[in-house]
């Protein structure tokens, strides 16, 4: 009865103030498109999302269907790169708007949603906003789920439990990384008076509505003998364990490190200000999720859902605290800081210099050991940067190698690359000018055509052509290759197989299904 008396009285009087949050909407997606210079292309992470929605279902080999039904709504609008950028853009902004409505819920005015709304805007999360990836959405999920259960607390109507499985089954549809929220959440309202909710039917509703809503993906595991856990398997081995647990609590001081002193009010608030203290169970949700996370070898940007949610929290308590005396003139300051801290963050973390002028002054990327690729070695560009160039360049080549086929060749052809940015590249740029591209890795090894009367293969790779393999075919000619210095793909040559012999072909079906029983966790 307290803690609800408590929740009640700190609801705010004043208004919502939409208008000021219309305007950051506006401002933040209007601000994704200003931050990466027109040289870039996509990303070749965002080309296998874009070609899911060619193929949509229910679930992928590597990742929910969630991305893959966003991109058949992209293809319905014209499938360009503007609608591309659009909507992780809108998830962030939508992951605004929802922490500006948490702070209205915890009993912040204006300048408390200002700041909140400021932290949101400069920070990581406009930097995960760039790509057509399911970060975007997994941090809308975390905050949309975070809030719901901030509404249960105060509100027994049966809308917010129903919006919290809805969020949490959306969030699962997009990405497993929310089975992380759930194992923070239950033993931190197991610590605190909230744990009552864990009593109450209408938590056992949201329960209900998120299996409900993630079934279709469950169902397709279950039909394709749970390729979800050979994925896991293969991350934990090829990339997880390469993860230092220093390194990863490191880089989450880094992702809103201009906004520290708001995420570290949100912990002294949370036990200090009455209140916020029926909240108290979100500061322990985030302790036990970084644990988790730390324990698991998690890379670090798994983590970034946790801090839209403390970065409310926090604006509300210094909104109280910085009220009177000379503690107020440290409102705006603040505002101010938190925008001039991020402009360093501007220039390295974000494509808004040319791949030219990054070679041409290397020295701040090289400092903060963003010029260090997977593979151990410093490169002239940022991976991800690397990642953004000479695509249109590669579709180009293997557009002109199409157009040297005959009609007969045409019909009889496959598209063969070596990873899924090549083909997801291919398939966006030369879309409906040729046929769709396929690859041995990832999803793509369950979309080859039949290869029944195949008269060509069109090989897009970054090896030499082995003489072993050039004896299966009559003929072999090389159409180009990418010649970009900077480009992650440089080199990558397309070449024209004529005449594929009945061993090649018998090959290619042996390892489709080689790596069709491996991605099924078979040996």
């Amino acid at each position: 009865m307290i803690s609800a008396m408590l929740v009640s009285a700190s609801q705010p009087a004043a208004k919502p103030y939409r208008g000021w949050l219309l305007l950051f909407v506006i401002v933040k997606i209007g601000l994704q498109y200003l931050v990466t210079h027109p040289i870039y292309e996509l990303h070749r992470d965002e080309f296998l999302h874009l070609d899911q929605g060619n193929h949509l279902a229910a679930g992928y080999v590597s990742v929910p269907p969630l991305s893959a039904w966003v991109a058949g709504l992209i293809q319905l609008l014209g499938n360009t790169e503007g609608w591309v950028h659009f909507f992780p853009a809108l998830f962030g902004a939508l992951t605004l708007a929802v922490v500006w409505a948490a702070v209205h819920e915890l009993g912040g005015g204006l300048y408390a949603k200002v700041l909140a709304a400021t932290a949101v805007l400069f920070s990581v999360v406009l930097r995960l906003n760039l790509l057509f990836q399911p970060n975007s959405f997994d941090v809308l999920a975390w905050t949309a789920a975070y809030y719901c259960l901030l509404r249960m607390v105060r509100d027994a109507h049966w809308r917010w439990p129903v919006l919290l499985g809805g969020a949490v089954g959306l969030g699962m549809l997009n990405k497993y990384n929310l089975v992380f929220w759930a194992a923070g959440m239950v033993p931190a309202l197991l610590l605190t008076t909230q744990r009552r909710l864990l009593l109450l039917p209408r938590t056992y509703l949201a329960v209900l509505v998120a299996l409900l809503v993630f079934l279709p993906n469950l169902f397709w595991q279950y039909q394709h003998h749970w390729p979800v856990l050979w994925h896991m398997r293969e991350l934990q081995q090829s990339q997880l364990v390469h993860v230092d647990r220093a390194d990863f609590l490191k880089e989450q001081l880094l992702f809103f490190f201009n906004s520290v002193v708001v995420l570290v009010a949100a912990g002294v608030g949370l036990v200090r200000y009455r209140p916020l203290r029926p909240y108290r169970f979100v500061g322990w949700a985030v302790l036990f999720t970084l644990a988790w996370f730390t324990l698991m070898h998690a890379k670090s940007y798994y983590a970034v859902g946790v801090y839209p949610i403390l970065l409310a929290v926090g604006s509300v308590y210094l909104e109280y605290s910085w009220q009177t005396g000379r503690w107020r003139y440290l409102r705006p300051a603040l505002l101010v800081l938190i925008a001039v801290l991020f402009l360093p963050m501007l220039r390295v973390a974000f494509p808004l210099q040319s791949p030219e002028q990054i070679r041409q002054s290397p020295g701040p990327y090289e400092k903060l050991g963003l010029l260090r690729w997977e593979d151990g070695r410093n490169h002239a560009l940022p991976q991800d940067f690397a990642d953004m160039i000479s695509w249109r360049e590669m579709a180009n080549l293997a557009l002109q190698g199409y157009r040297q086929l005959t009609p007969a060749e045409r019909q009889h052809l496959i598209i063969i690359t070596d990873n899924y940015g090549e083909a997801g590249a291919l398939n966006f740029y030369n879309h409906g000018r040729m046929p769709a591209a396929v690859s041995y890795n990832a999803d793509y090894v369950y979309w080859f055509p039949p290869l029944e009367g195949l008269q060509t293969v069109m090989l897009v790779t970054e090896d030499p052509l082995e003489a072993d393999d050039a004896i299966h075919f009559k003929a072999a000619t090389l159409v180009g290759r990418v010649q970009n210095p900077l480009a992650r793909e440089k080199g990558t040559a397309v070449y024209l197989l004529r005449g594929p012999d009945a061993a090649i072909i018998q090959e290619v079906r042996q390892q489709i299904r080689d790596e069709q029983r491996r991605m099924r966790g078979w040996p």
